[in-house]
Order: C-alpha cells, then sequence, then structure tokens
C-alpha cells in the first residue's frame, strides 16, 4: 500500500467505502463477511474508513463502529456525512450525536456534508437551518478534525459551493468515464485551482468499469494480461496528484485483494497503454445506456419497492450485450420486481445524484423485456 497526504495526515491511497458490504439473503449486513474484509483491509494498510447516515439503511455506520472497535482510534481515520437532504424531523444535533454513537467514535476525523447537488445545495446554504455553521461549530471544537463535501452536481453547482467556504477538502466522482461523461474534468481542475484536495468516489463506478464489453476487455487483456479490468480504473487515477484516495466499495475479499495488488505501488499508465484504454472507453461510451452508478439512493423512498439500480444495471447490460445471461436476470424477476410496476411517482427523481429520469428508463425497459426474455 502506498499513501498520500491529505490535510495532513498520511491516508492509503485506497479507502475502504462502507456503502457495498456483503449482505445476506434479506439485504442485511452480513456482519462475518464485512469483518474479515474490514480485518483484512486494515492488516493489509488501509486506514481510510468511509460511511454515511444513509449507507444500508442506517446498518453501515453502526457495523463499522463495531467492526473497527478492537482498533487504536488514532490507527485509522473515519468519514462520515451529514444527511442534510434527508433528515426527516430529526434535528441536526439529533442526527450528528447519533452518528458519534453508532461509530463509537467521540469525533470524526473527516467529515462531509453528503450529496451536494443542485436540488439540495439550498437546504445546505439554507441560513435558518445552520448547517454550515453548526458543522464549523463542531470543527472549532475538534469534535470534526477536517470538513469537506461530496458532490454528484455539475461542474457549474460544485464551483459555487467550492466558494461558500474554506473547505478543507471535497469528494467528487471521477474516473475514465466520467471524466467527459459526467465532466469530472471540469470538477478536478476547479479544485486543484483552489488548492483543494479530493478523495474520489466512483473510481470504478460501481462496478461498471470491472467488466467493460467484451470487444473492450479485450483491449486491455491485449494490452496486459495480468491485469484486471478494475485495476486499470484505479491505475489511470493514479496519474492525478490532487486526487488523494480513491474510494472503493468492496464487496468481496476477491475485490480487495485484487485492490490492494494495484495498490502496492503507484503506477502511471504508459502512452501505449492510454491508447489501449482510450479505445476501450470508446466503445464503452457508444454501449453504456444509463450513467446510473448504483448508489441506490433512490430505493428506500420507492413507494412500489423497486431495486432500481439493479433493473438499470440489467437494463444496461441487455443494451450492450444481449446474450442468454442477460435474458435470464430478467427472467428471473418476479411481477412485483419488473419495471412494469413504476408508477412514474418521481420520488426517485429527488435522490438520484445523476439526474436520470428513472420513470423514463424503466418505460424504456419495460418495453423490450417480453420481446428479450423471449428471444
Amino acid at each position: 500500500m502506498y499513501y498520500n497526504e491529505l490535510c495532513g495526515e498520511s491516508v492509503s491511497a485506497l479507502g475502504m467505502g462502507a456503502m457495498r458490504l456483503p449482505t445476506d439473503d434479506e439485504g442485511k449486513i452480513d456482519e462475518q463477511a464485512s469483518q474479515e474484509i474490514i480485518d483484512y483491509a486494515f492488516d493489509n494498510g488501509i486506514n481510510y474508513y468511509d460511511t454515511a447516515y444513509m449507507y444500508h439503511g442506517g446498518a453501515s455506520e453502526t457495523f463499522l463502529g463495531k467492526a473497527l472497535a478492537g482498533r487504536e482510534r488514532s490507527s485509522y481515520l473515519l468519514a462520515d456525512k451529514f444527511p442534510g437532504f434527508a433528515m426527516g424531523d430529526k434535528s441536526i444535533d439529533e442526527i450528528f450525536n447519533e452518528q458519534l454513537e453508532r461509530c463509537r467514535t467521540d469525533y470524526f476525523d473527516f467529515y462531509l456534508l453528503h450529496n451536494v447537488n443542485e436540488r439540495s445545495i439550498v437546504i445546505y446554504l439554507d441560513e435558518e437551518m445552520e448547517i454550515l455553521d453548526y458543522f464549523k461549530r463542531k470543527k472549532e471544537q475538534g469534535v470534526i478534525r477536517h470538513l469537506g463535501f461530496s458532490s454528484h452536481g455539475k461542474p457549474e453547482m460544485f464551483e459555487q459551493f467550492c466558494d461558500v467556504f474554506d473547505w478543507d477538502f471535497a469528494q467528487i466522482e471521477m474516473n475514465y468515464l466520467d471524466w467527459t461523461l459526467q465532466n469530472s474534468e471540469a470538477q478536478y481542475q476547479m479544485a486543484v485551482e483552489r488548492d483543494l484536495p479530493l478523495v474520489v468516489m466512483e473510481p470504478v463506478r460501481g462496478g461498471r468499469l470491472a467488466s467493460l464489453t467484451p470487444e473492450a476487455d479485450e483491449i486491455l487483456k491485449r494490452q496486459e494480461p495480468e491485469w484486471s479490468i478494475a485495476s486499470w480504473a484505479f491505475k489511470w487515477l493514479m496519474e492525478f496528484d490532487n486526487a488523494k484516495i480513491a474510494l472503493s466499495g468492496m464487496t468481496t475479499m476477491e475485490q480487495l485483494k485484487d485492490n490492494l495488488k494495484t495498490y502496492a505501488s503507484r503506477t502511471i499508465i504508459t502512452a501505449e497503454q492510454k491508447a489501449a484504454l482510450k479505445e476501450a472507453n470508446e466503445l464503452l461510451k457508444g454501449a453504456v445506456n444509463v450513467p446510473c452508478t448504483q448508489c441506490a439512493y433512490c430505493v428506500d423512498d420507492c413507494p412500489q419497492g423497486l431495486n432500481i439500480p439493479d433493473l438499470i444495471n440489467i437494463y444496461n447490460n441487455y443494451t450492450m450485450v444481449a446474450n442468454y445471461a442477460v435474458r435470464q436476470a430478467m427472467g428471473r424477476l418476479t411481477p412485483e420486481q419488473r419495471p412494469e410496476n413504476c408508477i412514474a411517482c418521481g420520488v426517485c427523481l429527488d435522490h438520484c445524484p445523476q439526474a436520470i429520469n428513472i420513470p423514463g428508463v424503466l418505460v424504456e425497459f419495460d418495453g423490450v423485456m417480453d420481446q428479450a426474455v423471449n428471444a
């Protein structure tokens, strides 16, 4: 594992995200499997652990606090986030204190205002709510050591929020696909201009960059047979000095070990490797239909109980590779799980960081589903 400096801290270049921990058949965190992953990550040099109030329906913070309880508190860096866009009836103080209790800590090393976007920015900047003032005080008190924000918004909004406070760091979605597709290049440059260090989320785009298309994968495998497809995304990121940490929500031990192998040292890809990656990326861009990162923010409030990220993933796979395995996945959906059950209420639209027209996508999926399954 190699390390970078972030806010005066020595941070592992690979961070452990706790949004996609392994789950059991009921969708709850598989604590044994998750503990094994956390222990292996810690014992192999990962010292940055990221969670949020809403991850795993609120269970992520509690599990992570328990998983790290046997470790010396100064031996790891803990990052958490405030859900200004989903506070419910709770006060800022109630939520923050609940987070401290869940995580079994009396301070956060890194703390972020969560998912600042075109819709939520008005909440975070609301002078009557005093969210920013509250967390400024917590930083002054030492309960928060480094204060930042995460954003899936457009560059214009990102720039606006960068300038409302002297932030210690920011967190953005950045990978070789979104460099142009979501214009993360502009956000990266804005951060560099402000000397604002970055933590990167979605470096493998929710797993989408772990397997591209058969043709694109072949290009990369031909260039570097020993590299996993996912490792290309991380190695691409290593070139950017201001990207201090790549957060990965590792669900399996296999993913963790592969990523640890990638981060054994910093590897700047060569011009020849960049050319191969560019060729593969262009093929992928032509195949991606819906830019979903599988964050699952849209799931909890869906009145129909639809697993929207799963449906979009199946649909994207179908539009790229309409093979038997994908048709089988479509066929396994129960009547209640199918896209036809979307009632287009629009609740999901308020939660999607990518501003995807989810009801429209599900209508499109429903339009091809029966024909695809029966092909």
